[in-house]
């Protein structure tokens, strides 16, 4: 539900650079069924690939089937991205915020302990300059937070300040979208725009520790899954259940 849900907000006009897991099922899922031209990016230098089957993560070569261009970074995070031709970002998170700010760096237990991850790689670029972000994670309640225990990228505000104040270019992240929800991120705040089938209201409000609000007439109803989505994922993205589970 999560791949399908987060698939439906790319556009086939969009350029994509793409994360490592859910947010490559995601783009190849878009790409396979609505939005056939969108051409997509991999941080390490790939261009346009057309992936026709499994691949453990984007340095995985079978990713790469059917690539227009090779290169390295800093044809993407540079030439594309810094030179303001992507459109759009799918990036993952540990832990994002009400502005769709994202911590991928550390997280704190209620003892005050630290684990460490791998911190930004290329999604601090960005999350910094696509025109618009899509963030793409599980539904947890560890992984939303008022304040961020890191801040490693950036959403629509930082500390209260504007993307635009910062020097920053594009809207940030317009969505977070999860296993249960859409939230759709505005200047005002994030309102829960869907929740999925089957998922109850006031279960997914509870496990969402940030303030939220409402659209006018309360959230809908994502779209449940086609039988066409599910035989791509099930049968050809990820046969071996790496990423769905």
């Amino acid at each position: 539900m999560l791949v399908v849900a987060a698939a439906s907000l790319i556009q086939s006009e969009d350029v994509a650079l793409v994360g490592l897991g859910l947010p490559q099922l995601a783009a190849q899922l878009a790409q396979r069924t609505h939005a056939p031209k969108m051409r997509m990016l991999l941080e390490l230098g790939v261009f346009t690939p057309r992936p026709s089957g499994p691949s453990a993560g984007i340095a995985d070569p079978r990713m790469w089937a059917g690539a227009g261009a090779f290169g390295g970074v800093l044809d993407t995070l540079g030439a594309m991205l810094h030179g303001g031709r992507i459109t759009l970002g799918l990036l993952g998170a540990l832990q994002v915020d009400g502005d769709g700010s994202i911590n991928t760096t550390l997280v704190r237990d209620e003892g005050g302990r630290e684990r460490r991850f791998n911190g930004s790689g290329g999604g601090n670029d960005v999350a910094s300059l696509s025109q618009r972000v899509l963030v793409v994670m599980r539904h947890d309640r560890r992984k939303f937070a008022a304040t961020l225990d890191f801040l490693t990228s950036p959403g629509q505000r930082v500390a209260g300040r504007r993307r635009g104040e910062l020097g920053l270019s594009g809207s940030g992240t317009v969505a977070v979208v999860t296993d249960r929800a859409i939230l759709e991120i505005s200047p005002e705040g994030p309102v829960l725009a869907s929740v999925h089938p089957g998922e109850d209201l006031d279960d997914v409000v509870a496990c969402t520790p940030i303030t939220l609000a409402m659209p006018p007439g309360g959230p809908s109803e994502t779209p449940a899954p086609t039988t066409g989505q599910r035989n791509i994922l099930r049968e050809e993205l990820d046969p071996d259940r790496w990423y769905t589970g």
